[in-house]
C-alpha cells in the first residue's frame, strides 16, 4: 500500500511484462506522450493545458502498436484505470486494454465480438507478443502476406522525427487497407497536421517493402509539389524526379506531377499518356477535394487512365455536392481527424473571432434616382445588399473603414504579425492594399512591402510569397488576396486572417481558416485571431464545419430525356442575345462617392472546451458552465479554499473554455477586479470588490502581528502586488525578484532568513491569500 503509482511500475507491472515474452527495449514503451496539451488563450498570452500521456504502449514493431496499459497506485483498484486506457486504444487504434495497480491486471479486449469482453487476470497470467499478434491480425483481416507488409519500418529521420499519434494511426490505416487490397483510399485531416509527411511515411512504407514500385505523386499547385520535393520527401534522393518536360524519363520510382503540367486539350499536351496506364501502382492525390473530385473534371481523366494503380486521396475538406464527390470515388474515408480534435490536443493553434456588422451591409444602399457613379455611369436602381458591396458597388469609405479596424488591432497586438486579408476579388484586393498602406503609412515609410497585393494576375506580388511563407522574413507582413492563399499555402507564423469576402462554400471556407491553424512555438505563433467583416463566420454554426463527410452526391444520368420531363425550357434564344447586350452596357461595378459607413456592432466569440465557437453572451455562457461543475457558490468557495494553489482552480476554469481575460475586457473596469471576484459576480451575483478594495481591508485587520517586522515587510509589499496587479501571480517564485524585495535581499534570503525555509514562507502566502478572500 505504501508504494508509488511509478513504483509499482517499476516493480511489478513492468516484471510481469517482461516475463510474458515482451522484449523491454524494442515492444515496451513508457509514459508515451500522445497530445501536446490544448493551447489555452489568456488574453495575448498563452499557456498549454495538460498532456495526455499513457503509462505503457505494447508494440508488435516498432510502428505497429497492440496495447495500452494504465497504471494505478494500491489505493485504486485494478480497474481504476480502464476507462482512461479505452480512450488512449481508440486514439492509437489498438484493440487490447489493461488496467492494473500491482495485485492483478484488468485486460478488455476490443476484438472480442462474444462472450467475456472484459476481465481480471493474475499478474503472471499476462498474454503473450505472438498471443495478441495473432489476435490482431484476425482483428484487422491481414493473412501472413499482409501482415509482412503492415509490419515495414517507418522512415527513420536523422533528426528523429516520428509520427504524432494521428498520424501513425492514419499511416497503418492506409497501409492495412492497401495490404487488404483496397485500391481507393480516403483520409481526411485537418489543414495543418501533416498530410504531406502522413503520405510521405505511407509511399516510404510501401516502396521499401516493394509492394508499390512505381509511385506518382499529384498536387494542382506547383508550390504543393516544390514543399513536398524539397521537404518531406527529400529521404527519397535520387529515386525521385518531378515531372516538369514534355519527354518523360521513364527510369525513376517517385514521380511529382502537376496536373496541369501533365494534362491538356490534345494528346500532345496529355503528358500523362507517355506512361502506360498500368506503369505507376500507387498515385497519392494530394487535396483531392480540388479538380480531381469532379467526375467529368480532365483531371479526373488522369485517375480513370491509371485504374488499376491504387489510389490514395489526402484532403482536410472532402467535396460533397450534388454534382461533386470525394467519397463517391474513393469511398468513405478511412481515417478522419479533424480542426476540432487537433485543437484540443494541442496541435492546432485555436482562435477567435472579432465580427463587425457595417451598418451599409445590414441596411443595404438604394442610390437616389438619376445617382451618377465616380466613372458618370448611372446607377441602376434597387437595393444593394452586402452580398452586392465589392462585387457591384464600392464605397471607398468602406474598404478605408475595414483597414482602420485592421489595424488598430494589428496596433493593440503585434504590427508585424503575419496578417492574410481575403477580399472579393483582384481589384478588391489592390483598394484594399492601398488603404492599408496609408492606415499604416509609418511603416510602409521604412518598407514598401509591409503590405503588398497577392493575387495570381500580379507577378510582383507573387514573387514576394516565399517571403511571406518564410517565418524568418520580417516582410511582406499583410497580404491581401483572393483565391491565391485559400490553399496550399502554408504560412505557419500567420496571427490574424480577415474575411472582407462572403464564403458560400464551406469547403472554402475551411480551407480558408486553415491558413491560421498551425503552431509556430520558435516564433510565439500559438493562436491566432479571425476578423469577419461579411459574415462569413456564421458557417462555424453549420453542422458540417467539423463534422464527418456525408455523400450526398447525385450521379448525373447524361438523358435527353430527363432534360425534356423535368420541363427544362431553355427559353428564347434571340431574346437571350437582348439581355446580354444590356448587360454589356452596363459597368461590372459602380463606385460610389459621398456615403459614410460605420460600424454598427462589435462582437467578439472565443471557443468553448469541446472547440466550438461561443455563440451566445460570453456572460451566459461562463454562468452556466460554472454552475454545472460547480452547483453553487458554496462549492465553488471549498473548492478555492482548500485549494493550496489558486491558480490550479482558475486552470480548471479556463479547461471548462472560460475565457478570463476575455470576461476582463467584457467587464466595465475589469482590470481593477481578481478574476475571483469576476467568476463570483457573474455565475453566483455576488458583489464585486476591487484588488485594491481587498488589499485596504486586509491593512485594516492587520492580521500579520505574529510575523516578524521583516516577514510583515515582504507579506505587505506582496499585499501591494497583489492590488496593482503587476502580472505575476502571488504564489510565483518569480515575485521575490521585483522591486521592493530586492531592498529586503534576494529570494533565497528572504525565503531562509526571513520565514525559516520553503514551506514556511508558502504557508504565510497561503495565508495572505485566505485573508484577501476572508470576506468570501
Amino acid at each position: 500500500m505504501s508504494l508509488s503509482e511509478r513504483d509499482i511500475c517499476t516493480k511489478l507491472i513492468t516484471p510481469a511484462v517482461v516475463a510474458a515474452g515482451w522484449n523491454l527495449n524494442t515492444q515496451l514503451r513508457e509514459e508515451v506522450t500522445l497530445t501536446d496539451g490544448r493551447v489555452i488563450v489568456r488574453g495575448k498570452l498563452s499557456t498549454r493545458g495538460r498532456q495526455l500521456r499513457a503509462d505503457y504502449v505494447l508494440y508488435h514493431r516498432a510502428n505497429v502498436p497492440l496495447a495500452v496499459i494504465e497504471a494505478k497506485d494500491a489505493s485504486h483498484s485494478p480497474a481504476a484505470g480502464i476507462q482512461q486506457a479505452l480512450s488512449y486504444a481508440e486514439m492509437l487504434d489498438v484493440p487490447f486494454v489493461f488496467s492494473s495497480n500491482g495485485s492483478r491486471f484488468v485486460f478488455h479486449d476490443r476484438t472480442a465480438t462474444t462472450g467475456q469482453l472484459e476481465r481480471e487476470i493474475e499478474m503472471d497470467a499476462f498474454p503473450s507478443p505472438a498471443l495478441l499478434w495473432a489476435k490482431y491480425q484476425a482483428w484487422k483481416g491481414l493473412d501472413s502476406e499482409a501482415a509482412q507488409l503492415v509490419e515495414q519500418s517507418y522512415h527513420a529521420a536523422a533528426d528523429g522525427k516520428s509520427p504524432r499519434y494521428y498520424q501513425a494511426t492514419a499511416v497503418n490505416r492506409a497501409v492495412t487497407a492497401v495490404a487488404r487490397g483496397q485500391n481507393r483510399v480516403l483520409l481526411v485531416m485537418a489543414t495543418g497536421t501533416g498530410k504531406t509527411y502522413t503520405a510521405f511515411q505511407i509511399i516510404w512504407r510501401l516502396w521499401k517493402a516493394r509492394a508499390k514500385k512505381r509511385i506518382l505523386f499529384l498536387a494542382d499547385r506547383n508550390i504543393l509539389v516544390d514543399q513536398t520535393k524539397g521537404n518531406d520527401f527529400t529521404p527519397f534522393g535520387g529515386a525521385m524526379t518531378k515531372i516538369a518536360n514534355r519527354q518523360v524519363d521513364k527510369s525513376y520510382e517517385i514521380y511529382l506531377a502537376l496536373y496541369q503540367a501533365v494534362s491538356g486539350t490534345t494528346d500532345e499536351q496529355n503528358i500523362y499518356k507517355q506512361f502506360s496506364p498500368d506503369f505507376f501502382d500507387l498515385i497519392v492525390v494530394d487535396e483531392c477535394h480540388r479538380g480531381s473530385a469532379a467526375e467529368d473534371s480532365g483531371w479526373r481523366e488522369i485517375l480513370n487512365y491509371y485504374g488499376s494503380a491504387t489510389q490514395i486521396g489526402m484532403t482536410a475538406t472532402p467535396r460533397e455536392t450534388a454534382d461533386v464527390s470525394n467519397t463517391e470515388y474513393f469511398g468513405e474515408p478511412i481515417y478522419v481527424y479533424s480542426l476540432r480534435q487537433g485543437i484540443e490536443d494541442g496541435f492546432l493553434a485555436p482562435y477567435k473571432v472579432i465580427r463587425y456588422d457595417l451598418d451599409l451591409d445590414l441596411t443595404g444602399y438604394r442610390p437616389q434616382a438619376g445617382t451618377i457613379d465616380r466613372f458618370g455611369h448611372e446607377v441602376k436602381d434597387r437595393i444593394y445588399v452586402q452580398s452586392d458591396v465589392d462585387t457591384k458597388v464600392v464605397f471607398d469609405p468602406r474598404t478605408k473603414l475595414v483597414a482602420e479596424k485592421i489595424t488598430e488591432f494589428l496596433k493593440g497586438n503585434d504590427r508585424f504579425g503575419k496578417t492574410i486579408v481575403f477580399c472579393e476579388d483582384t481589384e478588391h484586393a489592390d483598394r484594399m492594399r492601398h488603404e492599408l498602406a496609408n492606415a499604416n503609412a509609418d511603416l510602409v515609410a521604412d518598407n514598401h512591402r509591409y503590405v503588398v497585393r497577392m493575387t495570381g494576375d500580379d507577378p510582383s506580388g507573387t514573387a514576394e510569397l516565399d517571403n511571406f511563407i518564410d517565418p524568418y522574413s520580417i516582410y511582406p507582413v499583410i497580404a491581401t488576396t483572393s483565391k491565391l492563399l485559400t490553399t496550399g499555402v502554408d504560412v505557419k507564423t500567420c496571427k490574424l486572417i480577415v474575411l472582407d469576402q462572403r464564403i458560400q462554400s464551406m469547403t472554402e471556407f475551411k480551407q480558408i481558416i486553415g491558413r491560421g491553424t498551425r503552431i509556430d512555438e520558435e516564433h510565439g505563433k500559438r493562436f491566432f485571431t479571425i476578423m469577419d467583416f461579411k459574415r462569413a463566420t456564421e458557417l462555424f454554426a453549420d453542422p458540417g464545419f467539423d463534422g464527418d463527410p456525408v455523400q450526398i452526391f447525385e450521379p448525373a444520368l447524361g438523358s435527353d430525356l430527363e432534360d425534356l420531363e423535368s420541363g427544362n425550357d431553355r427559353g428564347d434564344p434571340a431574346a437571350g442575345e437582348i439581355e446580354k447586350q444590356e448587360n454589356s452596357l452596363q459597368p461590372r461595378k459602380y463606385y460610389i462617392d459621398g456615403v459614410e459607413v460605420e460600424v454598427l456592432a462589435r462582437r467578439v466569440q472565443y471557443l468553448d472546451e469541446g472547440g466550438k465557437l461561443i455563440t451566445e453572451a460570453l456572460s451566459a455562457y461562463v454562468k452556466r458552465k460554472l454552475r454545472d461543475k460547480y452547483l453553487t457558490l458554496g462549492n465553488f468557495l471549498a473548492r478555492w479554499s482548500e485549494a493550496d494553489r489558486k491558480q490550479a482552480v482558475l486552470n480548471e476554469v479556463e479547461e471548462l473554455g472560460i475565457p478570463l481575460e476575455a470576461l476582463r475586457e467584457e467587464a466595465p473596469e475589469g482590470a481593477r477586479y481578481d478574476a475571483f471576484d469576476l467568476v463570483c459576480h457573474i455565475a453566483f451575483d455576488q458583489p464585486l470588490l476591487t484588488r485594491k478594495e481587498r488589499a485596504a481591508r486586509v491593512r485594516d485587520r492587520g492580521p500579520f502581528a505574529t510575523y516578524s517586522e521583516s516577514a510583515r515587510a515582504v507579506l505587505y509589499a506582496l499585499l501591494d502586488k497583489y492590488a496593482d496587479d503587476d502580472g505575476v501571480a502571488l504564489e510565483s517564485g518569480k515575485i521575490l525578484h521585483l522591486k521592493p524585495f530586492d531592498q529586503i535581499g534576494t529570494p533565497v534570503e528572504i525565503i531562509r532568513r526571513v520565514f525559516g525555509g520553503k514551506d514556511q514562507y508558502q504557508a504565510a502566502v497561503r495565508e495572505l491569500e485566505s485573508q484577501i478572500y476572508a470576506e468570501a
